[in-house]
Formats: structure tokens, sequence, C-alpha cells
């Protein structure tokens, strides 16, 4: 891999598509309403993200881009609060206009009781106005040619229309600027003339009329959308199975998926098409972009309800000594936006901690236990100096860099993280567990933070563990092994 990441700070990205708002309220049901058989949710808490257009948008921030954003918003309040989100990333919003009569795209998930209860969508498909069409396409000819990359974010919302399309493909055409589809629809001769489009495995079917079952079928629905749609390449994102680029008068180039734990596939189109064009922005090949694509959809699908990957990050996944399963190691200054994530989509947080030094079959047996007590199991462990404090001199045995990758290695464990003794109280306020996972050698109010745990709703859960087996004994019996009999 020979691109040099540090170079997309340098490169200016301009976004062209739908923008909206993708809204999660989340609550709790305890009864059903009197009015009708529905279910009643006690709102609980509120997010708003960017979505659509605007969550390529974030990738290309996240990842140190320049970025400028040309879209239509309606003239309302979810208008307003989108503009203002994309002008805290830094992004240039000249290219963002009202329109009177149109409303601003927003999804609202409703997620209870861990289930996703309801999706409400507040939007229109109808094409942009003629006065709109107009004012942006001056918009696109004055910043296409002050930009390095071109990407085009269909998602059906009536901006990215066959005469928007045209003109921009034409302009960028002309200034020799590479341009980047994520499609929508299945006519795709719509983008004839741009240098490389995006779709996943149904969405390629889809357009050739070529059901992918296997290797064969793969290769004739590339080639199909390839010689009737006029783009200059098709690179088709597969999953698990990773990915195939299609070019004119070549075998079809596929890399296999880098091997991640999936959590949550949704957002990683957006990622593979923010890291494509910068990529290419940067100096990167096709190929070469697309190795990089491939290794940042793996990192994205590795997170729950996040859809961002940061340069460090991305750069840290390329060296040659990165161990993927660090993934799941995750900073104290991460962890918020990691739970109010998962929550999102509905996810039971089963939280434990302890110092986890030198690690036996009992640990393996209680955590195999806690996961089963909801869905993603969130292991916190002392730092050095915190386990010195609790079990004495000589500990830990194992550094608490090591004792992560021993964790991060576990199938059963989710994420990791390190604290200090102090930061415990935060930890476990800011994670708001569902679950908190303790030893049965521990009494129900001996287990720190249950107070904290319960305020929120959630509880307590003591595992039957064995007294036989304890780091504190094996430790002790290494030491005295005349003592083990």
């Amino acid at each position: 891999m020979t691109v040099d990441i540090s170079k997309f700070r340098h490169c200016k990205i301009l976004v062209a598509g739908d923008l909206m708002i993708d809204k999660y309220v989340w609550g709790a049901v305890d009864r059903i309403s009197p009015e009708a058989p529905v279910q009643v949710v006690s709102v609980t808490g509120e997010d708003n993200t960017l979505g659509g257009a605007g969550n390529v948008v974030n990738n290309l921030v996240a990842l140190g881009a320049l970025v400028q954003t040309v879209g239509v918003i309606g003239a309302d309040a979810n208008g307003k609060l989108l503009h203002q989100k994309l002008e805290d990333l830094g992004v240039d919003t000249s290219g963002v206009i009202e329109e009177q009569q149109r409303p601003t795209t927003i999804k609202t998930r409703i997620i209870a009781a861990h289930q996703h209860v309801l999706r409400i969508d507040r939007e229109t498909k109808k094409d942009i106005s003629t006065r709109s069409f107009k004012k942006l396409s001056r918009m696109v000819e004055t910043m296409i040619p002050e930009t390095d990359v071109v990407i085009i974010s269909d998602y059906g919302k009536g901006l990215i229309t066959a005469s928007f399309l045209k003109n921009m493909v034409s302009v960028a055409r002309r200034h020799n600027k590479i341009i980047v589809v994520d499609p929508k629809g299945m006519d795709y001769s719509r983008y004839r003339g741009a240098s490389l489009v995006t779709p996943n495995a149904k969405e390629a079917s889809l357009a050739s009329g070529v059901d992918i079952v296997d290797k064969e079928s793969l290769q004739r629905a590339g080639t199909e959308i390839l010689d009737k749609s006029g783009i200059e390449k098709v690179l088709v994102t597969l999953g698990k199975d990773g990915m195939a680029l299609f070019e004119p008068d070549k075998d079809p180039y596929k890399i296999s998926a880098e091997a991640r734990q999936i959590f949550d596939v949704s957002g990683a189109g957006d990622t593979v098409v923010a890291v494509l064009g910068l990529a290419l922005a940067a100096g990167a090949s096709f190929r070469e972009a697309m190795q990089l694509a491939n290794t940042a959809a793996g990192l994205v699908v590795g997170k729950v309800g996040t859809a961002t990957v940061s340069r460090q990050e991305l750069d840290q996944a390329l060296k040659p000594s990165h161990d993927a399963r660090n993934i799941k190691h995750i900073g104290l200054s991460d962890i918020g936006a990691l739970t109010r994530g998962l929550k999102k989509k509905g996810r039971r947080i089963v939280l434990t901690n302890g110092c986890f030094d030198l690690l036996h079959a009992g640990h393996i047996a209680f955590f195999s236990k806690a996961k089963q007590l909801g869905d993603i199991l969130i292991v916190a462990i002392d730092d050095d100096a915190s386990v010195k404090k609790l079990k004495g001199a000589g500990r830990p045995v194992i550094q608490a860099a090591e004792r992560v990758r021993i964790l991060c290695a576990l199938d059963v464990t989710d994420y990791v993280v390190v604290f200090s003794g102090e930061e415990l109280t935060a930890l476990i306020e800011t994670i708001q567990p569902d679950v908190l996972a303790k030893g049965s050698n521990y009494k129900h109010e001996t287990v720190y933070g249950h107070e904290i745990v319960e305020h929120y709703g959630g509880r307590v859960a003591l595992i039957p563990i064995s007294d036989d087996i304890s780091s504190t004994k094996l430790i002790d019996k290494i030491k005295s092994p005349s003592q083990s009999g």
C-alpha cells in the first residue's frame, strides 16, 4: 500500500448529494395504550446525526479532508439543524441552499425495550426546482475547478437529477476531475461519464439484471454495467466477501474483506466512497484506493453505531505490526460516543470490570455467562497503578497493554477499556450499562456502582464462579510450587 494518508489534510473534496438528518428517539415501554393496541414509549433521550450525503461528509472530515458540500434543505427547523451540523464540522456550506416548499429529509427511528419499534420518514422525492437547478449548476461550475475529486452521493431524494448529473459530469471532465458515484436506482446510464460507480451486490444485481450468487454471475453483472452504462470503472462492494473492480479490457480485480468481527454494516458504503475519493485525490491508483477503502470498511463494520474512521485509526491499521483485534480497545474519550451508538441500535450493554491479571479458565467462563445477559460485552480493566494499589507489590503480573491484547483476542469480548481507580464512577455513568456483571464472590450491596446502574434502570447480575481458582491463587502457586502438593 503506497497511499500517503498524511496528504489527506491537503485534499479538497466536493460532495454533491442528498443531505438528511438521522434522528434517534429511544425510551422504555411499560404499558399498552388505552386508545389503541400499541406500545406507549416513554422517551428517555434523543439524538440527531448527519445522514445520507451528510454521512459521507462526516467521514471525509474525520479523515482530515477539506470538504465543500452541494445540496438542498428545507426552510424549516430541521434544515437549520442540518446546516449547523455541517458548519460545526468546518465544512464549506456555500453550496447548500434552501427550497421554501421542500421539507428537509429526516428519518426518525423509535427504539424502545432494545427493539427498533418504528421509523418515520419526512421527505420528498420530487426533483429540485428549476430555480434551484440553475443556482446549483452555477455554483458547481465555480467549485469543481478548485476541488480535487467530486463525490456524488445519490439517495434518490430529488437533487441528483439527470440534468444536474449531466452538468456536473461535463464540468468535471472538462477540468479533468475524477468523479466517484454512490448510485441509486436501476439505470446507471444516467451516470455516464463518471470515473467510478460503487454499487453493493444487491444494487449491482438490480442494475444489471443478473442475480449475483457466485463468481461467474458477479463477473457477468459487473461486465454488464460496465458495457451499458458508459461509466469508466465499476466497483462492486461485497460485504464480508470483499470488493471487485471492473475495468474495460481487464480481468476483474477482486480483494477479500479485511478480517474483522462485524457488529454493524450501516454506513460502510459511505465510508467506502469517502475513502476512495480521498485516496484518489491524494494520488493513489484506483486499485490502491480500493485496497485502502477495503481496510477502512473493515474498521467501520467493527464498530457499533459508528460510521466514521479517523486518519489515526487508518494509519494504525496499515502498519505491518497492526493487530486487527485491537480495534476492540476503546479509549475513555471514545466510550461515550460508542455507547450512545449502541443504544441507538437498541443493543443491551453488559459491563464488567476488574483487574483480570493472569487470565484463567474461570475468567473465560465468567465472560461467556456475562455475554449471554445482553448483546455487547464491555470489559473494563484497572490500569497498572490501580492493580498495584488493590493487589499489592508485584502486581500486576501482566501489564495493561498485554492484558488488553489478550482480552481483545477473545471472541466473547466486544470492547475493552482501561481505567484508573478514580475514573470508575465516571465510566459507569458514561456507559450506563443495562447489566453490571460481577462474580458471585460479591454481594449486591458491595458491587461498586450498583446505585448508579439501578438509578438509570439497569441491574446488577452476580454470576456463579468457583472459589477454587483465582489469579491470586495461581500466582501464589507459581511462586511456591512446593506448596501445590
